[in-house]
Formats: C-alpha cells, sequence, structure tokens
C-alpha cells in the first residue's frame, strides 16, 4: 500500500482513549453555532461591506457575496466528501497531508495555525478598543485597550478549559443575539419593498452592476468575510456521528453565511439607496467610523435606542470569534502533538476531555502577538487588526486551495470515492475559484491591509515563510526519527 494511503474506515477514534477529545459532544447546530461565531456575522457586516460598497463594486457588493458563497460551496463538496474518510482535529493539514504527502502536510499545518493564531490576535485589537471605548463612553471609566484585551485572554482560556459544550452554548447566545438583530431588519426591509430607491434588485444583482467598479475589491471583502468553514471538520472527532453530522453542517454553514451576508448587505444597500449607497459608505470611512454606514439604517428602523445596543453586540460579537479561533487553534496543537509534530505535552486533555495544555500554549502565542503592539504603542485597530486580518485571510485561501489539490489527488490515488462531481469536477473548478481569490488578495493586499506596500510585501512573505519552516521542522524530526531508529 502506497504510504500516503489510508484505509477507508480509519479515523483518529482509533487513537487511545487518553488522546481522544470528548465524542458524541456536538450535533449539527452545535457546530454551525462555532462557524458563525467564526463568522462574527456583526463584524464581517460593519467591518467589510461599507469598504466594499466605497471602493468596490458598490450596490453590486451583495453579488460579491454569492460568488464567494458559489466558490466557497464548490470547495466544500471535496471537503466533504474527504470528511467522509478522514476525521482529525487537524482537519486541513490531515486532509493536505493525505492527499499532498506529509510534509506538504506538515507545512500547511503551520500555515494553519499561523493563520488562526494571527486572526485571533487581530480581533483582540479590534475587541479591545471596541470595549475600551464602550466602558469610557457609559461610565466614564478609561483604560487602554489592552487592558481590557488581556482580562479577555485570561476568561477566554477559562471557558475552553470547561469543555466544547460550555463553550458552545455560550456562542450560540452571542451569536443569536447579533445575527437576530442584522436579520431581522433584512427581512423588514424587505418586506418593506427596500428604501428610497425600491429593493432596486438589478442594481445589486445584474451582470453589470457585480461588474462595476472594482469587482476583485469586492470579491476579495466578500471572500474574507467568509472566514472559518474549517470548524465543521475541527470538531469532527466532538461530534454525534461525524460522517453525517460534518457534512450537513459544512453545507448548512455554506448556505447560511451566503444567504444572510447576500440579504444583509442587499438591504443595506437598498435602505439607503442603490444610487446613494456608495457615497454614503465613502462618507462613513472619511468619517473614521465606517460601521456607521450599517447603523445608521438599522436605527433608522428600529429607533435610537439601538444605537446603545449595536456597539455591545458588537463587542459580543468579536468574543465570541476570538472564542472560535481559540478552540480552533488549540485543537490544531492538539492533534500536532498527538501526531509527534509537537512536544506531546500538548496534547494533555483535563477531565472534561479538553486540551487543556495546548489552550494555554495558544494563550501563550496571543500574548506574544498582541503585547508587541501594545508596547510599541500601535493603533489596535489600523495596525493590530488590520495587518492580521488580512494576512490571516491569505493564510487561510492558499489552505482552501492545497486543500482540493489535495482532495483530488487522494481520491485518484485511493479510489475511495469514485464519484466525478464530488472528486474531481467540484474540487478543481472550487480550486480554479480559489486560485482567483489569492490572485485577488494579492493583487489588492495594500487595500486589504489598509497599510503601505512595504508592510503589504512583509506581511505577504511571512506566509511562505511559515510554511518553509513547517516543512523544513518536519524533515529534521523524520532525520532524528532515523538516526533513533
Amino acid at each position: 500500500m502506497d504510504s500516503h494511503t489510508v484505509p477507508a474506515e480509519r479515523t483518529v477514534r482509533d487513537a487511545p482513549a487518553a488522546a481522544a477529545l470528548k465524542p458524541d459532544a456536538l450535533g449539527v447546530l452545535g457546530i454551525l453555532f462555532f462557524v458563525l461565531s467564526g463568522q462574527a456575522p456583526l463584524t464581517g457586516i460593519a467591518g467589510a461591506a461599507p469598504i466594499s460598497v466605497a471602493i468596490g463594486n458598490g450596490a453590486g457588493t451583495p453579488a460579491a457575496y454569492l460568488l464567494a458563497g458559489a466558490v466557497i460551496l464548490l470547495f466544500s463538496v471535496g471537503f466533504v466528501a474527504m470528511g467522509r474518510h478522514v476525521v482529525d482535529a487537524g482537519a486541513f493539514y490531515t486532509y493536505i497531508g493525505k492527499g499532498l504527502g506529509p510534509t506538504t502536510g506538515a507545512g500547511s499545518a503551520a500555515v494553519a495555525l499561523f493563520s488562526y493564531c494571527v486572526i485571533q490576535a487581530a480581533m483582540y485589537g479590534l475587541y479591545g478598543a471596541t470595549l475600551s471605548t464602550l466602558v469610557a463612553h457609559d461610565t466614564g471609566l478609561h483604560l487602554p485597550w489592552w487592558v481590557w484585551t488581556l482580562a479577555t485572554m485570561a476568561l477566554v482560556q477559562a471557558l475552553a478549559a470547561t469543555g466544547i459544550e460550555v463553550g458552545a452554548k455560550v456562542l450560540a447566545l452571542l451569536v443569536c443575539a447579533e445575527f437576530t438583530v442584522l436579520l431581522v431588519f433584512g427581512l423588514v426591509t424587505l418586506a418593506k419593498g427596500g428604501g428610497p430607491e425600491g429593493l432596486g434588485a438589478a442594481a445589486s444583482f445584474s451582470p453589470s452592476a457585480a461588474l462595476q467598479g472594482a469587482p476583485g475589491v469586492a470579491v476579495m471583502f466578500a471572500v474574507a468575510s467568509m472566514f472559518g468553514f474549517e470548524a465543521t471538520a475541527i470538531y469532527g472527532e466532538e461530534a454525534r456521528d461525524p460522517k453525517r453530522t460534518v457534512p450537513r453542517a459544512t453545507y448548512l454553514s455554506v448556505v447560511v453565511v451566503t444567504c444572510f451576508f447576500a440579504l444583509t448587505s442587499w438591504m443595506l444597500v437598498a435602505a439607503h439607496g442603490a444610487s446613494r449607497a456608495p457615497g454614503a459608505a465613502a462618507a462613513a470611512l472619511a468619517g473614521g467610523d465606517a460601521s456607521d454606514f450599517v447603523f445608521a439604517p438599522i436605527a433608522a428602523l428600529f429607533g435610537h435606542w439601538i444605537d446603545a445596543v449595536l456597539p455591545v453586540l458588537l463587542a459580543t460579537s468579536l468574543f465570541a470569534g476570538i472564542l472560535t479561533f481559540h478552540n480552533s487553534a488549540n485543537r490544531y496543537l492538539f492533534a500536532l502533538s498527538r501526531d509527534r509534530l509537537l512536544p506531546r505535552g500538548l496534547g494533555r486533555l483535563n477531565a472534561r476531555h479538553a486540551p487543556w495544555a495546548a489552550g494555554c500554549a495558544q494563550t501563550v502565542i496571543a500574548l506574544a502577538l498582541v503585547v508587541p503592539f501594545a508596547l510599541l504603542g500601535k493603533d489596535p485597530v489600523v495596525s493590530l487588526f488590520s495587518w492580521f486580518s488580512g494576512l490571516a485571510v491569505l493564510a487561510m485561501m492558499l489552505l482552501y486551495l492545497l486543500t482540493s489539490v489535495s482532495v483530488i489527488v487522494f481520491f485518484r490515488r485511493t479510489g475511495l470515492d469514485r464519484r466525478r462531481w464530488n472528486t474531481v469536477l467540484a474540487p478543481a473548478l472550487g480550486a480554479a475559484g480559489l486560485a482567483g481569490a489569492v490572485w485577488l488578495i494579492l493583487a489588492n493586499f495594500t487595500t486589504l491591509i489598509g497599510g503601505d506596500t512595504g508592510t503589504a510585501v512583509r506581511l505577504v512573505l511571512s506566509v511562505p515563510v511559515v510554511m518553509l519552516l513547517g516543512i523544513g521542522a518536519d524533515r529534521l524530526r523524520r532525520r532524528g526519527t532515523a538516526s533513533t531508529g
């Protein structure tokens, strides 16, 4: 048998019980909430939609979300097909390793861990700034952003250590609140027939509307808003009947998130008026508060009492995302430890079968990423959030692309699934779309991070450097194993 081939029924459930995460802890809805919290719906809409409308394709921004969703859906077909044969908390790196070889898998593991850690650090920056402003406005207590960030790191560590069920319940509460406000706004605006220019369906979804302005920028931000679908596979070990639960959660997540972002952005454009929306978004950006483009029409619909609620929901949206990415990163560390790619001590579980040692390591990494920005006095939004969120999206899109290619290679090698659409056509189309997304991100990376060209180049180069470090570390490990064997 080829060294890269795995038996059809081999999963990590064959591992010793001491090294297994808690099984049967999550159902479809539990995993869905982890995905939705990773999307941070209010953060994604308030942060990305104004930029896409202002400098992207204007009123055609909702079409960009549909296009991004279609690409992710194509990717998901092969992702789900492979997930029926490989269940592991390492998800992407395990999938890539099975198809493209363990060395490439080790490199992708480094990139995946890097991606989750930097996106969490990015959200810590925006969260700290948001909470600091919110508390100062409501209580008069002025504390630096990093004080709230450090306190939240301790809270996230404690919540994650209590077990996956507790985390899922907390996320369900937080996500439902922000999701409900935005969904109700969208549905009520739709039922009322839109804003001053009606619904403007043609202005948002016609081919000419989708292609106007700079559609590449809009697609780039739409893809960035859909970060985190890997969570459906990361929690496979802890899912009830993962071979059924994970596919359902994956497809449901893609459809729900795509429809949600497309509807909400469409109704925001309609509320302002398709012809006026780009100007309103540009004015919000110029005023230094892009979220005003989103919050103003919501307040106009619900009343100005919502002005006091929306900043709180933005903070809880960020907290939900932070907790989700903490859980994703510590499961990567756990999986890498179990596979002997990292020290075995990181594979320790507590009484609740939570990877507490990996969680502690992930918190230390978060500190190492965030503290330098605080010490240097960097702006937590302009620098920490903007730089790291763009970097994380680029790294994750590379992993999506490698996974699509790996799916094709894996099934051609093993013959475990001969469905042509699931194992060849859809993954190939998804890979083509993802390659286009990577190109768009690289072409517009300076815009994505809101920085200068020099900073953009350094951040972009860090992704291949991290992958090469992962590959190098794996080769050194293998040489060491061979010499001692």
